[in-house]
């Protein structure tokens, strides 16, 4: 049965037609090529590859940049493309994210023309894949304290150092890795697989995230040439940039796994019976939930919107970001634990897509900024103090 979505204030009438056919048309991919085998995969730890090609074909990848084969859609479309993902699967939405916000982002708005021109298409046709490596064992919420270090020797550049957490990690082709040189600044790289000094080793046995490839990156006399540094990059800021970039799909993303958790809770309510043979949506509890469930998912597509709609004007902030992003993912977590809650026992197998939904929700909620430090830059926003140290 085909997903028909949740539009209790009509959203879908701010919709363009191209958003709407670019929503529809991940929808109908996500229901009939990602429900099927999402689960298998999940259960068996392993990244549904089969589903690169569709995706790439379908212009999921850089979508919202112009050019070198990108789809050029408005934010709005792209925070769709999000949504639809993430409703099927957090891991599936993460590894378009990175491909799009975290390793074409920084190339498109850093890199050479020689960069662009070599990286841009590969990643854009999934020829490529890449990954962002920021976080380190050290230094998660504070990236400025990280220790990967690089030194410029006549033509080249010599990393070594680590970096933790990376999404793709072990499969991408090339790694944009953010580095600190001798004085002190941060400037970004791109790293190729294979390069001499450079290693990869994988996070295994997660409860969390288990359809999606994540590793630690290791540089050891790591040798690259000068021509690798991303030119146009000045410092943090720009490592931060893409963050914001990744963060407000994020925000569309929430509003996904709170949508497939809502619809299969509202499925199960109205099948399951119990007490003189009716249906367990018949009781006052029940339907308690369902409408919170309810107002906070449109809330939440409201909030989406609009961040959209800002970003698409050029006006979009870092903090109204934080916003969207922590308090989607939180939401949408509730959403989870409610709908597990209302399945009861049912709400722990495979059959039913919640538990899955929950868990890697719990891995959203920390990365790509924690919710506490998500907390702080609003607190920062409102009172001009920061509270980080």
């Amino acid at each position: 049965m085909s997903f028909h979505g949740v539009d209790f204030l009509s959203i879908d009438d701010l919709l363009t037609e191209e958003e709407l056919l670019v929503r529809d048309t991940v929808r109908a991919f996500v229901d009939d090529q990602v429900l099927p085998v999402i689960e298998d995969h999940y259960m068996a730890g392993t990244f549904p590859d089969e589903l690169i090609s569709p995706m790439a074909e379908l212009g999921f990848f850089g979508a919202n940049l112009e050019g070198y084969g990108c789809a050029g859609l408005n934010n709005i479309a792209y925070g769709l493309i999000m949504q639809e993902l993430e409703r099927g699967d957090s891991g599936l939405r993460s590894f378009v994210s990175v491909q799009g916000a975290l390793v074409m982002y920084p190339i498109y708005a850093f890199g050479s023309d020689e960069q662009k021109e070599k990286w841009l298409p590969q990643l854009q046709s999934g020829a490529a894949l890449g990954c962002f490596g920021l976080t380190e064992p050290d230094s998660g919420s504070n990236p400025g304290n990280m220790r990967t270090r690089a030194r410029n020797v006549g033509d080249e550049y010599i990393l070594d150092g680590a970096k933790a957490w990376i999404t793709n990690g072990s499969v991408a082709d090339v790694a944009v890795v953010w580095a600190k040189l001798e004085d002190g600044t941060i400037q970004g790289f791109l790293v190729e697989k294979g390069t001499p000094g450079f290693d990869t080793k994988d996070y295994h046995n997660k409860h969390s995230l288990r359809a999606s490839i994540t590793s630690e990156l290791i540089f050891d006399n790591c040798r690259i040439p000068s021509s690798n540094r991303l030119p146009k990059t000045e410092g943090l800021k720009n490592a931060l940039m893409c963050l914001t970039q990744a963060r407000y799909g994020i925000a569309w993303g929430g509003v996904g796994s709170a949508l497939a958790c809502f619809d299969a809770a509202k499925k199960w309510a109205l099948e399951r019976k119990q007490f003189a043979d009716q249906p367990i949506a018949s009781h006052q509890l029940v339907q308690r939930k369902l409408a919170i469930m309810l107002s906070d998912i449109t809330k939440g597509q409201l909030l989406s919107y609009r961040l959209g709609q800002l970003k698409d004007q050029g006006k979009l902030r870092f903090d109204q970001v934080s916003m969207g992003k922590r308090d989607n993912v939180a939401m949408a977590l509730r959403t989870a634990r409610v709908a597990r809650d209302m399945l009861g026992a049912n709400g722990i197998l495979s059959e039913y897509p919640v538990f899955r939904h929950m868990a890697n929700l719990e891995s959203v909620y920390t990365y790509e900024g924690t919710h506490d430090i998500h907390t702080l830059i609003l607190g920062q926003s409102i009172t001009g103090i920061p509270a980080f140290e």
